[in-house]
């Protein structure tokens, strides 16, 4: 089975890219930028230029290919290419998938997307899935909860550098996830006939609220977090005012995808039944707590080297 992998560059891509290879997938990987993706041809990737802005670019990137991974996606906040990416070039990648008799057709979409179809990204990722499941393509569509990688820019690195840490007044639970372990589910679902024409939930073993990953990251940085409250109400009035400006949009997206991934979950039966389908033991799931704790390590390490580093420097000069 060869997989074409779309948004192989991001978060999630580069994880479904290298979990792929080490299981012996042939990966073909549609790029616009070859400098920027030459990582994934050092792993071992085929690359192929694409661009979801550009249709004629398409098909000729699907020949040979048994199953497409669709990981891309545009910022919510990038409205000018919402459209032309995530709307215009998705149809088009499904219309050529369905020409090149594509076998399976796998695209990440958001948990309780259907509710929010009053902010734009999430309207067109509910018209795709339902574009998908009309297309006759054996289709996989996983809805995801957010990701242990977006909370280092949201509580860690904030708390670490002193700056304000903005939450809403909900203290909600969500199930968040490792890319790791969404990678996992993705590729078993290509050996399991049943998640063929599904949509799977799929979420965290524990739910955690902003309150909680707020003192797991003061207790491993060793300070007080500067916790600035907004009510969910004032989102839409946060979101028009503070989109003049770049850092103030990101904090608005962040704060309304709160809202979006609003599922309580402590590993309910549902889930329960998702990974004894998928055949992954809950045990095997990476923590929260684990992923946060392997970070400050690492970033500890990092700050020892750079001081021993600069130690070093004027050791040098002295002498």
């Amino acid at each position: 089975m060869s997989l074409l992998i779309i948004g192989g560059t991001g978060t999630l891509g580069r994880q479904l890219v290298l979990q792929a290879l080490t299981k012996g997938y042939p990966v073909r990987c549609m790029v616009r930028n070859f400098r920027k993706a030459n990582f994934l041809k050092e792993w071992g990737v085929e690359l192929v230029y694409g661009d979801l802005t550009r249709p004629e670019t398409i098909p000729p990137c699907l020949k040979g290919i048994t199953a497409v991974i669709d990981a891309s996606t545009s910022r919510a906040n990038e409205l000018d290419s919402l459209k032309k990416v995530d709307w215009d070039g998705k149809l088009c990648l499904i219309e050529s998938a369905k020409a090149a008799n594509v076998k399976r057709f796998i695209f990440f979409s958001t948990q309780n997307v259907e509710q929010f179809e009053n902010i734009p990204l999430m309207k067109l990722k509910y018209g795709i899935e339902t574009k998908l499941k009309k297309s006759g393509i054996p289709y996989t569509i996983f809805r995801l909860t957010g990701f242990y990688q977006g909370l280092i820019e949201q509580y860690a690195i904030p708390i670490l550098e002193n700056l304000p840490v903005w939450v809403t007044n909900e203290n909600t639970n969500i199930a968040y996830m490792d890319t790791q372990d969404i990678a996992r589910f993705c590729l078993r679902s290509l050996q399991i006939p049943q998640t063929t024409n599904e949509t799977f939930f799929l979420s965290g073993v524990k739910g955690w609220a902003s309150s909680e990953i707020i003192s797991l990251c003061e207790q491993l940085a060793g300070q007080k977090a500067k916790v600035q409250k907004v009510p969910l109400f004032a989102l839409k009035l946060v979101s028009g005012f503070f989109g003049f400006f770049e850092w103030g949009q990101n904090i608005s997206d962040r704060l309304a995808f709160v809202e979006i991934l609003n599922t309580e979950n402590n590993f309910s039966k549902s889930t329960f039944e998702l990974y004894k389908m998928f055949k992954i033991d809950s045990s095997e799931i990476i923590q929260l707590d684990d992923y946060f704790l392997e970070y400050f390590i690492r970033l500890l390490k990092r700050l020892r080297d750079i001081n021993f580093e600069d130690v070093q420097k004027q050791k040098n000069l002295i002498i």
